[in-house]
């Protein structure tokens, strides 16, 4: 009966809020947020944890493909500062913060913003969904989760190794696998 209860739950949302005001919507999933960057090209690869967002990640030149993943959805204020720094509309951030939207595909011109579930199975065989978005721009791709930990290992695994032709492609090839690999791991759950 417990899962009916969180299905029926409705969302904590501020009533009369102008649009934009970036408020979580959500089970609060992890205790910090996470930044991961992983910046690549044809010839190269840096992957490292951020304290905090760099203004210059949205300035780097084209050549290069930049992965931003954010791990933890709770803090508002990193996902302004990414909004400011990716020059992302008050919408988009709005709804990232909202972790109960509907699976989505919007063109803001500069960039694809998607919405959808990701699903996994933990070792007791239990299924979690968690709220995936993406933000696909012209040199970079953001992704925010609700928790740690994901299915695009392999995917990490094919940038650092040079692997198959993802380092040789651009940000929509990155959008591509990502998106491949949570495909992949519907199977896995109706396998289960």
């Amino acid at each position: 009966m417990r899962r009916k209860q969180h299905l029926l739950r409705r969302p904590r949302t501020k009533i009369g809020a102008p649009p934009g005001t970036l408020i979580h919507v959500g089970e609060r999933k992890v205790a910090s947020t996470r930044l991961r960057l992983l910046d690549y090209h044809a010839d190269g690869c840096e992957e490292r944890d951020l304290q905090q967002i760099e203004p210059e990640l949205a300035k780097r030149d084209s050549s290069r493909v930049t992965w931003l993943n954010i791990d933890g959805l709770h803090d508002p204020g990193i996902i302004e500062e990414v909004g400011r720094c990716f020059a992302l509309h008050p919408l988009v951030q709005e709804d990232l913060l909202n972790t109960q939207q509907r699976p989505k595909l919007e063109d803001y011109g500069e960039y694809l913003f998607l919405v959808l579930k990701m699903l996994r199975i933990d070792p007791t065989g239990e299924v979690h969904t968690e709220q995936l978005s993406l933000i696909l721009g012209p040199s970079f791709v953001l992704s925010f989760q609700e928790l740690e930990g994901d299915v695009f290992e392999q995917v990490r695994e094919r940038i650092r190794g040079s692997k198959g032709r993802i380092r040789r492609m651009g940000p929509d090839y990155l959008a591509y696998a990502l998106l491949d690999a949570v495909v992949d791991s519907y199977f896995l759950v109706l396998e289960e």
